[in-house]
């Protein structure tokens, strides 16, 4: 029993899966397809209406029969009483009784069209006269008794009503029937009408109803399919093409045919991508001559710097054999202008380099940790001079990756270099985690922190969040956009929070292997406890 129990749970369990999938499509089916939505829609009114409408002919079809037998059975009914009448006024013998039913029971013709119940009300002792051998229960007791109390008032009275009708022969099976009955001095007469005709009548008219309504729906469902496909095939050609153009395949037209609602949609459409195809060529041609300049111009930078760096180089190592202070302040001056204007040219050329797709990756198997232990190296001094101290939370296995170590250093860099330049001299905590596919290094400062919006413009070329703020570390403002595009060209994510007096964090994910899609980080975008206090990285701080 356990086993079949088992094995039903198991089919059960089944059943529901499959159920549950067929469901599911279903549904997406539904949500994706006007046509599908429409034809169902189109199906379930017909349904409705139809049913409604055979509903209402059925029952005006089985009024109008009965109404017919009902009128059929009074005339006949009307016949036997003036019978009666005639034959039983002075006789009520048992055999003038019968002979009168028997010959009633004869006009019925040879298919028995009904049977015949005479019943003398002054005779105790005889429950009536019957044909065939029916039963004389098969008259409803209410049906006497309404023709008994009808028969008090007025001489002739009839009465109707529908009942079984039941015979002595138990293999001769019951059916129903329209019963009806009057009186005609002391006999009360019922002719009793089997309804099996009507009920045949009633079954083929209902099948007749039934099959007509199925092909009338489906027929509604075939015209609604067949209209609705008129429509949606345009717009779902409109909707393949939208997705070819958002592709970037700036050719992409539609066919006009005729002149109608659909043509003029095709139309406008292709304007639509001829007017953006022309204003995306003319961008691409002025980025290409943008980024041409920049090129240019940054080459051709390099000659003259070169000259006014040798002439800084010696008036800076000259300058305390100058007589006025002011002079040698001047050549320091110079001298530090002149670095960061070689560095803001050098990001320039790097820039330009990865607008016009012609940067490189040089991939190598390195130790992500040597790879922040430098950068942290590099940026120990400006964090010192800034107040900051470098918290690092290093795992104590490697983490290998397949990175160009110049591009990704130059990252940390930057990244180490924001933190410091808006950590308000707080603590920066360096995070780095991998896992099976990723590696993933976050900087988190307790800074100012981001405003809503601010962790994407972040990455713009020379965006400030304050412009007012003067940049204390002589950055170029093109550091965090170069991060990110040495993040893309290593297939991974430079992404950043913040929260306004909270601090901020970004977070560096790259594949393990190079060349390899990038699913997921091992470590959060926002930081645990972000709405913490700081205590917590005190903490963290102390566990290292």
């Amino acid at each position: 029993m356990t086993a079949i129990r088992r094995n039903v749970r198991r089919g059960l369990v089944t059943f529901r899966r499959v159920v549950r999938g067929v469901t599911r499509r279903l549904y997406a089916r539904w949500r994706r397809s006007i046509q599908v939505r429409v034809v169902t829609s189109t199906l379930v009114i017909s349904v409705i209406v139809v049913a409604v409408l055979g509903v209402f002919l059925q029952l005006r079809i089985t009024a109008a029969l009965m109404e017919a037998k009902t009128k059929t059975a009074s005339g006949q009914l009307d016949e036997g009483l003036a019978a009666v009448r005639r034959d039983l006024a002075n006789s009520a013998e048992t055999g003038s009784v019968q002979s009168v039913v028997n010959g009633l029971r004869a006009r019925s013709g040879p298919s028995g069209l009904y049977e015949v119940y005479i019943r003398d009300t002054s005779n105790e002792f005889v429950d009536g006269w019957v044909t065939n051998g029916l039963e004389a229960k098969s008259v409803p007791r209410r049906l006497r008794e309404e023709l008994r109390q009808a028969s008090a008032n007025s001489q002739f009275t009839t009465a109707s009503t529908y009942g079984t009708l039941t015979y002595t022969d138990r293999e001769r099976p019951s059916q129903r029937g329209l019963i009806v009955g009057g009186t005609a001095g002391k006999f009360e007469l019922y002719y009793l009408f089997p309804l099996t005709q009507e009920q045949r009548t009633l079954t083929d008219v209902q099948r007749t109803l039934v099959g007509v309504g199925a092909v009338l729906v489906l027929l509604l469902a075939a015209i609604a399919s067949l209209v609705t496909r008129q429509v949606v095939i345009p717009v779902r050609l409109a909707a393949q093409g939208a997705q070819r153009l958002a592709a970037g395949r700036l050719e992409e037209r539609m066919r006009v045919r005729g002149e109608d609602d659909l043509a003029r949609l095709a139309t406008s459409f292709n304007d639509m991508a001829a007017n953006l195809q022309d204003k995306i060529g003319e961008l691409e041609d002025l980025s290409q001559v943008q980024r041409q300049f920049v090129s240019d111009v940054s080459h051709e930078l390099r000659t003259p710097l070169t000259t006014i760096r040798i002439a800084a180089d010696m008036l800076y190592e000259h300058r305390d054999t100058f007589d006025d202070p002011s002079v040698g302040r001047s050549a320091e001056l110079l001298q530090s202008q002149l670095e960061r204007f070689e560095s803001l040219l050098a990001d320039l050329l790097e820039i330009s380099r990865h607008d016009a797709g012609a940067a490189t990756l040089d991939a190598e198997s390195v130790d992500v940790r040597d790879l922040v232990l430098r950068a942290v190296g590099d940026s120990q001094t400006l964090a010192e001079r800034k107040g900051s101290k470098v918290v690092l939370q290093l795992p104590g296995e490697p983490c290998m990756a397949e990175v160009d170590s110049r591009r990704v250093e130059r990252i940390l860099r930057n990244l180490l270099v924001n933190a410091v330049e808006h950590g308000e001299g707080e603590d920066i905590v360096v995070s780095v985690a991998a896992d099976r596919d990723a590696v993933a290094v976050s900087v988190r400062d307790h800074g100012v922190g981001l405003r809503p919006g601010e962790g994407q413009m972040v990455f713009d070329r020379f965006w400030r969040a304050d412009p007012a703020r003067a940049r204390t570390t002589g950055g170029t403002g093109l550091g965090l956009s170069i991060s990110r595009e040495d993040a893309q060209l290593h297939g991974g994510w430079l992404q950043a929070w913040g929260e306004p007096g909270v601090g901020s964090q970004f977070r560096l994910s790259l594949p393990r292997t190079a060349g390899a899609e990038l699913r997921g980080s091992p470590l959060p975008l926002v930081p645990p406890g972000a709405g913490n206090s700081r205590p917590l990285f005190a903490e963290l701080e102390v566990g290292e």
